[in-house]
């Protein structure tokens, strides 16, 4: 069972990693100012559309951060009571 834990683990964990570098390589092309005239507009569209995209990921990285740490912290309560009850016995 710990086996099968370990491997989702690190499957929702490497899924995590990958939407964190999709997301810094995205915000990676956002400015922190933009100053805009009316020929511009083009490049407001382009920052519209890189935050839409990290607004998308924002839950899914909020939930799978969550999850992965929850099942380390089942996993080493798991790892710890097997270690504990095979040496009482």
């Amino acid at each position: 069972m710990m086996v099968w834990l370990l491997i989702a683990w690190g499957v929702l964990t490497a899924i995590l990693i990958i939407l964190l570098i999709y997301r810094s390589t995205l915000t990676m092309h956002e400015d922190d100012q933009l100053f805009l005239n009316e020929s511009d507009t083009h490049m407001e569209l382009e920052q519209a559309e890189v935050l839409s995209k990290v607004n998308k990921i924002g839950p899914y990285v909020k939930v799978l951060g969550t999850v992965s740490g929850v099942m380390i912290l089942v996993i080493a309560g798991i790892f710890i009571y097997q270690g504990l009850s095979n040496s009482i016995q």
